[in-house]
């Protein structure tokens, strides 16, 4: 059974899903106005990991992820511009904009070898559903319209700080500035369910019509609209990064509690975040390196991916080249060891209990890793550790499978070396046998001497 850190109790509690084996849940997705950098990606691997974790346990899962295509508005609050037709001025129109870094966030999320989410739905393509649902805040008389917005009335929800713990005079320091000018807003805390198109909105591209005139849905009604549609409410888990935390998820369970009048999601689990040098990794610091500035600098994407396994989901991770050369090269020699191995069969109960156990206290995928490298290490046969691995591997996702049997397609040439290099061993022609030794290996596959044979590896 998973135990896992629920950010709502602020305490370890075992998943109970609501439905017998079956796992509804959601992952906050990016907003595509530009690449996502590797700090986002650490928080969508998160979601990743958890899906895999439930189906490692035999849960059946429904995995829902947004994709934010309506964008949200800058700090600049006197332009009114958001940063998806920001970013349309210099480059084509906005639907444009979302297109292309949706593809490269998939093209991301596929080298990282992720699962691809049951449902990822556009926030641009549920605009009803948003509206339906500010329509029934606005009949609870918990929202209320003035002349440039609709709000969602803070005081009216007297549980708003259960997410952060925080008091609400602490929490509206954190209040976005583009959404307090307004003089007919009754609190500072109070947060945007629609913008209306006039005044410094009025040229805003991206507009519907409404009950309350042509405008645009605020940046957090989108989850709470979507996540109900494609898994009801309340659901299992939401997870998303540590610093959607407050605003976004406290006015998500703000809003969707305050309509439906029942949770939102039973478990709320947060990443932290990646750091580098020391700092949060932002677009907006200039610090944010993307998956393709590794790549083009000759790291794997997975080896991204095993940097943050080294690391649980709650605790920072300082990113430095440093730190991915040592993921890369430790990865390279997982993949150079098991490339010499029999065929998997049998497995190795007591490492996949240790494995099991520790995936499922609080995803430790820190110590799952730590294992995997002392089964590689441990006495079982090759054939045994192979098939062990293959199945950490579902949640791992490394993909030592691919990687195995690619290194299994020996060259010709190489069979041919191994031949008469054994030919040479028996003949006790130790300096021929030397020579054929370098040339297997010219050609990237290293061979090992043992009592009970050699051992063929390929290089990584």
């Amino acid at each position: 059974m998973l135990n896992i850190f629920n950010s709502l109790t602020r305490k370890l509690e075992a998943l109970k899903p609501i439905k017998d084996k079956q796992v509804g849940f959601y992952a906050c997705g990016p907003t595509v106005y530009n690449y996502v950098h590797i700090g986002n990606l650490r928080s969508i691997l998160l979601g990743d990991l958890i899906r895999r974790v439930l189906e490692y346990d035999g849960y059946q899962v429904k995995h829902v992820m947004n994709i934010t295509d309506v964008g949200h508005l800058t700090s600049d609050a006197d332009t009114g511009e958001d940063k998806m037709e920001k970013e349309a001025k210099t480059e084509m129109d906005v639907y444009g904009i979302a297109t292309k870094y949706t593809r490269a966030f998939l093209e991301d999320m596929n080298a990282l070898n992720m699962l691809p989410p049951h449902v990822m739905p556009k926030a641009s393509e549920h605009i009803a559903e948003q509206i339906k649902l500010i329509k029934l805040l606005i009949a609870r008389d918990i929202a209320y319209e003035s002349d440039e917005a609709v709000y969602f009335d803070v005081s009216k929800f007297p549980s708003y700080n259960q997410l952060t713990g925080q008091k609400l005079g602490s929490m509206m320091l954190g209040a976005r500035q583009d959404v307090v000018r307004d003089p007919k807003k009754r609190n500072p805390i109070d947060f945007v369910l629609w913008f209306k198109a006039v005044g410094r909105y009025q040229n805003h591209i991206l507009r519907w019509d409404s009950p309350w005139g042509v405008g645009f849905p605020g940046w957090h009604i989108e989850c709470s609209a979507m996540s109900a549609k494609y898994l009801g409410q309340p659901f299992d888990i939401h997870a998303g990064g540590i610093d959607l935390k407050f605003p976004h998820h406290s006015n998500e369970i703000a809003q969707s509690e305050a309509a439906a009048k029942k949770p939102l999601a039973n478990i709320w689990v947060h990443g932290e975040h990646l750091l580098i040098d020391a700092s949060k990794m932002a677009k907006s610091e200039g610090n944010f390196v993307t998956l393709k500035t590794l790549t083009d600098k000759g790291y794997s994407p997975l080896a991204f991916r095993y940097l943050t396994l080294t690391a649980h989901y709650r605790t920072k991770l300082n990113f430095t080249w440093d730190a991915l050369t040592a993921a890369q090269n430790a990865l390279n020699n997982l993949y150079q060891e098991i490339s010499s191995y029999d065929q998997p069969k049998v497995g190795c109960a007591e490492f996949e209990q240790h494995f099991q156990d520790a995936i499922n206290d609080d995803l430790n995928l820190p110590q799952a890793l730590a294992i995997t490298h002392d089964l590689v290490r441990s006495e079982y046969p090759g054939s045994a550790k192979l098939q062990s691995l293959l199945k950490f591997d579902q949640v791992l996702g490394l993909k030592l499978k691919e990687t195995w049997e690619e290194a299994r397609k020996i060259p010709d040439v190489v069979s041919r070396f191994i031949g008469s290099r054994e030919e040479a061993r028996k003949a006790k022609n130790f300096t021929k046998a030397d020579e054929l030794r370098k040339a297997i290996e010219k050609e990237g596959y290293l061979v090992e001497d043992t009592p009970d044979g050699y051992r063929l590896k390929k290089k990584f």
